[in-house]
C-alpha cells in the first residue's frame, strides 16, 4: 500500500506543474471579453472625456487599466470561488450570501445586464435603418420587419450556443479594431495644439466653468461603463474552470482578463486621443450638443465619404458583438431567475428548455422594443449604472473580506483602490441621474 498516491498528492504535484501554454481558446475568450466591452460607446467616448480638456483624457489613460482589470478580476475570482464545478454567478451569490440575498443579487445582475442588450437592439435597427436610407438610398422596410430580421440574425448566432458565440464575437473583433486604428492613424495629418490649450486645474472653459474635480469626478463612471465586460465574465470563469479545472482556472483568466484590458485600452485610448487631438474642445462641446457619435461629426467636420460609409458598418460590428457578449449575462441572470423562482414552488426545469426559454423570451423582448423604439431606453440604461457598479466593484470586495475561500486575496491595496473608484462611479452615476 506504500506506493498508493493520495488526493492530495495529486493536488499538490498539479499546483507545483507549471500553468498550461497559451492555448486556441484562451485568445477566442480573450478577444470575446473586449467584444463585450468595446461596442458602440466607444464611438462617444472621445466626446465624452474630450470635452473636460487634456486633464481628464490624461486620467483616464492612467486610471483605466487598473480599473477595469482589478475589478474584473475580482469579478472572476468571486465567480470561481463557488463550490459548484459549473455554478454561475447567479448560483455562487446565492451560496455566499444566503437564498434571500442570492435572489435579489440574481435579480439586480439581470436588470443591470438586460436593459443593455435592449438599448443595442435599438441601436442595430436605427443605425441599419439610417445606412440604408442615407448612404445607399434604398426605401428601408417596415421598421416591425427590419428589426425582426436583425434581431432574428443575432439569435440564430445565439441558438447554436455558447461556442459558436464567442467564435463570432472574436472574428467580429479584427474589422472593427482594424478600422478603428486606421481611422486614428487617419486623423494624425489633423491633429492640433488646441487641447493642450485647455489645460487648467482651476476650472475647465469648454465644461461651462465645470471645475475639474467635477469633471473627473463626471468622467469615471463614463470610463467604468467604456471598458466594462462584466457579462462575460461569469461564462468565462465557469468554461475555465470546465478546461483548466480548479488549480489553474484562477491564473488562466487572470491572464485571459489582462491581455484583453490591455488590447482595450491600447487601442481605445489611441482612437480617444487621436480624436480629441484633431477637435478643439469647442467642436467637441458641439459634438456632444449634437448628440452624435464621433464619427458621424467626423465625417461632417472634413467632408470625408469615407468615414460617413465606415461609420455605420462599424457601428452595427460593434453593436453585434456586444450585443452577443450581453445575451451570456442576461440569459445567466434570466434562467437564475425562473430556476429560483421555480425551486421556491418544489419544481425544476432542464437546462435545456430553460436555454429555449430565455432565447424566445430575449428575441420576443428585443424585437418588441426595437420596433417600438421608446425614448425611455437611456433612462433604462442610466438607471442600470449604479447597479452595474455595485455588482462589478463593490459585490467581489465584499466577498473578499466576508468568504473564507477568497481570504488569501485580502489586504491588497488593489481592494481599497476598487472599493474608492466604485464609490465614486456609483455617486457620480446617481448624480448624472437627477
Amino acid at each position: 500500500m506504500g506506493n498508493v498516491i493520495s488526493n492530495e498528492d495529486i493536488k499538490t504535484t498539479q499546483k507545483e506543474s507549471k500553468l498550461p501554454k497559451w492555448r486556441k481558446s484562451d485568445t477566442l475568450w480573450m478577444l470575446s471579453l473586449y467584444g463585450t466591452a468595446i461596442g458602440a460607446g466607444v464611438l462617444f467616448l472621445p466626446i465624452n472625456a474630450g470635452v473636460g480638456g487634456l486633464i481628464p483624457l490624461v486620467v483616464m489613460l492612467i486610471l483605466a487599466f487598473p480599473m477595469t482589470f482589478f475589478a474584473h478580476q475580482a469579478l472572476c475570482r468571486f465567480v470561481l470561488s463557488g463550490k459548484s464545478r459549473d455554478g454561475d454567478i447567479t448560483v455562487v451569490v446565492e451560496e455566499a450570501f444566503g437564498r434571500t440575498a442570492g435572489n435579489w443579487i440574481t435579480v439586480l445582475y439581470f436588470f443591470a445586464i438586460y436593459p443593455i442588450l435592449l438599448v443595442y437592439s435599438v441601436g442595430i435597427t436605427n443605425t441599419v435603418d439610417s445606412f440604408m436610407t442615407h448612404q445607399l438610398g434604398m426605401v428601408a422596410p417596415p421598421r416591425a420587419l427590419l428589426s425582426f430580421i436583425l434581431v432574428a440574425f443575432l439569435m440564430l448566432i445565439v441558438h447554436f450556443g455558447e461556442e459558436l458565440i464567442v467564435k463570432v464575437m472574436s472574428i467580429l473583433v479584427f474589422p472593427f479594431i482594424t478600422v478603428l486604428m486606421i481611422l486614428a492613424l487617419f486623423l494624425i495629418p489633423e491633429w492640433n495644439g488646441e487641447i493642450f490649450t485647455n489645460f487648467s486645474f482651476s476650472n475647465s472653459s469648454s465644461e461651462g466653468g465645470r471645475s475639474i474635480l467635477m469633471t473627473l469626478w463626471l468622467v469615471i463612471p463614463v470610463m467604468v461603463f467604456a471598458f466594462n465586460h462584466s457579462p462575460i465574465i461569469s461564462s468565462l470563469a465557469v468554461a475555465k474552470r470546465k478546461e483548466y479545472g480548479e488549480n489553474f482556472a484562477e491564473a488562466k483568466c487572470t491572464k485571459i482578463i489582462a491581455a484583453s484590458n490591455i488590447m482595450m485600452v491600447v487601442t481605445v485610448m489611441f482612437f480617444v486621443f487621436s480624436c480629441a487631438l484633431c477637435l478643439t474642445p469647442a467642436e467637441l462641446l458641439e459634438a456632444k450638443a449634437q448628440n452624435i457619435s464621433t464619427l458621424s461629426y467626423l465625417a461632417n467636420r472634413f467632408n470625408s465619404p469615407v468615414i460617413e460609409y465606415i461609420g455605420p458598418p462599424i457601428a452595427f460590428i460593434a453593436m453585434a458583438k456586444s450585443f452577443l457578449g450581453h445575451y451570456l449575462g442576461g440569459k445567466e441572470g434570466f434562467n437564475g431567475i425562473v430556476n429560483k423562482a421555480l425551486r421556491s414552488r418544489g419544481k425544476i426545469i432542464s437546462q435545456k428548455k430553460l436555454d429555449k426559454i430565455a432565447i424566445l423570451f430575449m428575441f420576443v423582448t428585443a424585437w418588441g422594443i426595437a420596433t417600438l423604439n421608446p425614448s425611455i431606453l437611456g433612462l433604462i440604461e442610466s438607471l442600470g449604472g449604479p447597479i452595474l457598479a455595485v455588482i462589478l466593484f463593490l459585490m467581489p470586495m465584499y466577498a473578499i473580506h466576508k468568504l473564507p475561500a477568497l481570504a488569501k486575496y485580502r489586504g491588497k491595496l488593489s481592494n481599497v483602490f476598487i472599493v474608492i473608484m466604485g464609490l465614486i462611479a456609483i455617486s457620480a452615476a446617481i448624480y448624472n441621474l437627477i
